[in-house]
């Protein structure tokens, strides 16, 4: 029998509490504020208990089978702290699982030390579109090259509330969407060359980005990103057939060799429209698939040393 705990009353709580809901999942719901957890429970019929983390684990009287933990950026590495510290051992932290590589380091040694396994929640590796894409890079012998674009909208991320030290970290706690569901179609980057110049006054790490490199199937890539300029976010993946597209990420368009036309690849998207994007089959995976798709800490240290390497 699953019990889960849901850590966290926010939008993305919400999200996870919906596929919980389809799935006739037992959780319990700790938040904050009264305010957040009356909003959690107009959205999702579930009650959401108030008063933090802390307060909740001092008066534990429930054992939990998975933890899913869904606090904003800033609090990720505390949070996800104090709940192995008490003894949980079956973690999904939403991305990136800390601020800086410093964070991610040191909750991999708590882990380690607690015999716990906490999964990294990047929920665009589940796209039905991703997963589509990698039935058909199989299908046509692997992957020979790739490219990919995170162009954020910094006139709109400069506007948004948000704590200084979150905008700042925007390529980590964002942009990485796109790098990591590059590097998952693609394989790892065993050699990289990176470039950026300028800088927002919300992100000192860099405004213009590119790069190149080769990765450990031998796949040749590419990647650009001017958070000053017009773009999106994208992936092109080329095998020996065909130019696969993800752009916009929840849609697969295909252009086969020798033709110019792109046609869009026709996929069973409903619980991509049913719920948030990737999240039911990431949730799938969580709690009964043996984890397919997830990776861990020691990975997203490994992939925090290219992101540093991008940003510079």
């Amino acid at each position: 029998m699953k019990k889960v705990l849901l850590i966290g009353a926010g939008a993305m709580a919400v999200e996870y509490a919906k596929v919980l809901n389809h799935l006739n999942i037992e959780y319990t719901c700790v938040g904050r504020s009264e305010e957040s957890c009356a909003s959690f429970l107009e959205k999702t019929g579930h009650i959401a208990i108030p008063g933090g983390l802390n307060k909740f684990l001092d008066a534990k009287v429930e054992e939990f089978t998975e933890v899913i933990i869904t606090v904003n950026m800033e609090q990720l590495f505390s949070v996800s702290k104090s709940t192995i510290e008490a003894g949980y051992k079956k973690l999904l932290v939403e991305k990136p699982g800390g601020l800086n590589f410093g964070e991610i380091s040191e909750l991999n040694q708590i882990a380690e030390d607690y015999n716990a396994k906490v999964y990294i929640a990047y929920n665009r590796r589940f796209y039905t579109s991703v997963l589509k894409a990698k039935e058909l890079i199989e299908e046509d012998g692997g992957i020979l090259s790739f490219h990919f674009e995170f162009t954020e909208w910094s006139h709109v991320i400069e506007k948004l509330e948000k704590p200084d030290i979150v905008k700042q970290n925007w390529f980590l706690g964002n942009s990485t969407h796109v790098v990591d569901l590059a590097f998952f179609l693609g394989g790892i980057p065993v050699k990289m060359e990176s470039f950026k110049s300028r800088e927002l006054p919300w992100h000192k790490n860099g405004s213009v980005f590119t790069g190149a490199g080769i990765t450990d199937k031998g796949a040749l890539f590419s990647y650009h990103a001017n958070w000053e300029s017009a773009g999106r976010w994208g992936v092109e993946v080329m095998t020996n057939r065909r130019k696969l597209i993800l752009r916009p990420l929840e849609q697969l368009y295909v252009q086969y060799l020798g033709k110019l036309e792109l046609i869009k690849c026709e996929i069973d998207d409903t619980f991509d429209k049913s719920f948030k994007p990737g999240l039911y089959t990431q949730t799938l995976s969580f709690l009964f698939q043996d984890k397919q798709g997830l990776f861990n800490l020691d990975q997203q240290l490994y992939n925090f040393e290219l992101y540093k390497q991008i940003i510079k």
